[in-house]
């Protein structure tokens, strides 16, 4: 277009886009993954600190026993060894005429001491009295009570009840099903906290280090952050084997596992028509060997015990950490497991009828499915039996990590506290209201996930129902003080 006055030509205006621009969600994921990890850090806690401080104490318990009990455990190797009737014949003369023979552990290395497990009124569930006796001289060394299948003794049975109940029984189990059902939540929400740091400062994702010229809050959270990458892996580790021992969580997995074919083949103990018959290969292999005194009566006879056993390492026991069981009732078989538990593969087991002498049935480790393996695998590293003193070590820094990731968490809230502020106790929590940006697949996904996990785990459930009737509390109380404070103002 020319001007007529100047008979210049100017440029007409563009043409305006009349369409609004496209409006841009805010994001929601992020602010809600921080609120979840900053409640649940700060309230669920202490339960996981103590959980990581009696752990990192249990980690080192069997290494630790090893020294304390030396004298029941270990005697002065000899070149000759009574049989296990003749060390059983010894322990009896220690108990009372009540006390009833319930297993035997024949001492697996020269050096060490057998034990012979009795049961009898005044001992809590699975505990026994075991005397330990020198299999080369038949000296008694020493009569302690011992917990469970691991066989733990004393010092490791109190740390251990420290870090499953406090030592309040079932009540006090609660606190550890929420310290293992937490912690796997929480770690999880810290890592895809750092992921979606990184993914915003554009930045290469390298192993996070500490900022050693930084100063405060972001001091602390390079040294939180480093942590939690370091343990990460193994803090999930310790939650998802710790529910399995839980009351509530541990009961539902165990549901899954059935369900799913997991569960680990049982060793059959029936006699008769209801047991599953040995197999062909096997056959032969029953027969008592000679000269191996009295004959094998079904009952606790001591004499048996030399029998049984050398029929278990004729079929499938091939080491020296086995635990003998005489039947508990009418109708049983004898049993023989391995129970060397720092070798992932011996974990074989026979059944045998006492007064036939026939192996009844057997199971095999290596026959195991691949889940019942892991599983095996999973509860022994967690209890730190694994590979032996490697695996407790790893554990011991595995949960001071775990509980020095608690304290810097507290350590960060307390230094975001508002200095000006006198009944500050610490910092707030993260600006609230995520949902409110979130698209409708967002809700309906939030909600799925928290019902099913609620309900697998129901203390996760119960506690995050808590969650949110603080924060509502909070966040009501806030919006009154700030409603009193602007009508205050002149």
């Amino acid at each position: 277009m020319t001007d007529t006055l100047t008979g210049s030509t100017a440029e007409l205006p563009a043409e305006v886009d009349p369409s609004p621009p496209p409006v841009r969600r805010t994001p929601w994921f992020g602010p809600l993954l921080r609120r979840l990890h900053f409640y649940a850090g700060l309230l669920v806690g202490p339960f996981i600190l103590v959980a990581a401080t009696s752990g990192a104490l249990y980690a080192l318990a069997p290494t630790v026993e090893q020294v304390v009990y030396d004298q029941e455990l270990h005697a002065p190797a000899g070149t000759t060894s009574l049989s296990l009737a003749e060390q059983i014949e010894v322990a009896q003369t220690q108990v009372d005429d009540g006390a009833v023979l319930t297993a035997v552990r024949p001492a697996p290395e020269p050096g060490d001491t057998t034990r012979v497990m009795f049961g009898e009124d005044g001992l809590g569930p699975s505990e026994s009295r075991a005397i330990f006796v020198d299999p080369a001289t038949g000296e008694v060394r020493g009569d302690l009570t011992v917990y469970g299948s691991s066989g733990s003794l004393p010092l490791r049975t109190w740390i251990s009840n420290l870090h499953r109940s406090l030592h309040l029984g079932d009540p006090g189990r609660l606190y550890s099903e929420l310290a293992a059902s937490w912690l796997g939540i929480v770690v999880v929400a810290g890592l895809i906290l750092w992921i979606n740091r990184l993914r915003a400062s554009r930045r290469a994702a390298g192993v996070p280090r500490p900022k050693r010229r930084a100063t405060g809050y972001r001091r602390l959270l390079s040294w939180h952050t480093a942590v939690g990458a370091f343990v990460v892996l193994g803090a999930l580790f310790l939650s998802a084997t710790g529910i399995t021992w839980s009351q509530h969580g541990g009961g539902n997995v165990g549901e899954l596992r059935t369900a799913m074919g997991w569960t680990t083949p049982a060793l059959d103990t029936r006699l008769g028509g209801d047991a599953p018959a040995a197999g062909d290969e096997h056959a032969g292999h029953g027969a008592a060997p000679s000269g191996e005194g009295a004959d094998p009566t079904g009952v606790a006879n001591p004499a048996t015990f030399d029998g049984v056993l050398a029929i278990a390492q004729g079929i499938n026991v091939n080491t020296g950490e086995v635990e003998i069981k005489p039947p508990a009732e009418p109708g049983m078989a004898w049993t023989v497991q391995e129970n060397k538990s720092d070798v992932p593969t011996e974990a074989d087991a026979v059944a045998v009828d006492g007064t036939t002498m026939q192996v009844v049935h057997r199971t095999d480790f290596s026959q195991f499915p691949l889940m019942a393996k892991l599983t095996t695998w999973g509860i022994d590293l967690h209890m730190g039996l694994l590979f032996g003193l490697a695996n407790q070590l790893v554990l011991f820094v595995l949960a001071l990590g775990i509980g020095s990731m608690v304290v810097l968490g507290y350590l960060m809230w307390w230094k975001r506290r508002p200095t000006r502020e006198p009944r500050g106790i610490g910092g707030p929590a993260p600006v609230r209201g995520a949902l409110q940006g979130a698209p409708w697949w967002g809700l309906a996904a939030v909600a799925a996930v928290a019902i099913t996990v609620g309900t697998f785990l129901p203390l996760v459930g119960y506690t995050l129902v808590a969650f949110v009737l603080v924060d509502v509390i909070v966040g009501l109380v806030q919006a009154r003080s700030a409603r009193t404070e602007v009508s205050a103002t002149p």
